[in-house]
């Protein structure tokens, strides 16, 4: 999933972009209190780290539990995508308790006996095709660091291509050769997510928009 990071700046990317379009005052004052909110809110976040391990435990047949690894990091140099798993004690365990069987679009990990517990993930579809030669992984303390060699030294938007499927479906629904219909579709969304203030704000520049126009519409009903 996409990180909040991530989100903040794809919405920040958007307003920009709809700011280009928007040729009334009250709505470009709108826009551009929404741009500083969001680059406020980027500048606040804390620095890239681990999420928090979320797991769900699964009752294996031999009686123990096998634990599905939820929770996750990532990042990219050239040549890889680095995964990284936070797990509590895994550099104590003998290295071949730590095991990684690549393909050239996935990858599953498998950690044994760790606290008396199996823990697993499986990563399908990746975006991208890697190097089954060239992938490895990496024990560090409380983590393991998953290295997927890239087949081509190219940036990688996100991890699957269920993940790219999503962002192109999102990106869509505001995508339209119309900006007049891509900032309504904007200003809706920021309506609906807004505190009472910003709502004040863009119904009253949705009526003094319509009142220079000279229609009769209603300010937005959300």
């Amino acid at each position: 999933m996409a990180s909040a990071r991530e989100e903040l700046e794809k919405d920040l990317e958007e307003v920009k972009e709809l700011l280009k379009n928007a040729t009334r005052k009250r709505t470009h004052d709108v826009l551009m209190a929404e741009k500083y909110k969001l680059e406020m809110e980027i500048k606040n976040l804390p620095p890239p780290k681990l999420k928090e391990d979320t797991m769900e435990e699964e009752k294996s047949p031999a009686g123990g539990y096998t634990v599905k690894i939820n929770s996750y990091g990532w990042d990219q140099s050239d040549k890889f995508v680095k995964i990284y798993i936070t797990l509590n004690g895994v550099q104590q365990l003998p290295a071949e308790n730590v095991q990684v069987h690549f393909t050239e679009r996935s990858f599953d990990l498998l950690v044994k006996n760790l606290n008396d517990k199996n823990y697993s993930m499986t990563f399908n579809n990746l975006l991208k095709p890697i190097s089954v030669e060239g992938s490895s992984r990496k024990i560090k303390t409380d983590m393991i660091l998953v290295l997927c060699r890239k087949k081509r030294e190219e940036k990688w938007d996100c991890l699957t291509q269920v993940e790219k499927e999503s962002k192109e479906k999102e990106k869509a629904s505001y995508d339209t050769s119309d900006p007049g219909e891509g900032l309504m579709n904007l200003l809706k969304k920021m309506y609906a997510e807004g505190d009472d203030e910003m709502k004040r704000t863009i119904n009253k520049a949705w009526v003094e928009s319509r009142e220079k126009q000279g229609k009769g519409d209603m300010p937005l009903d959300i």
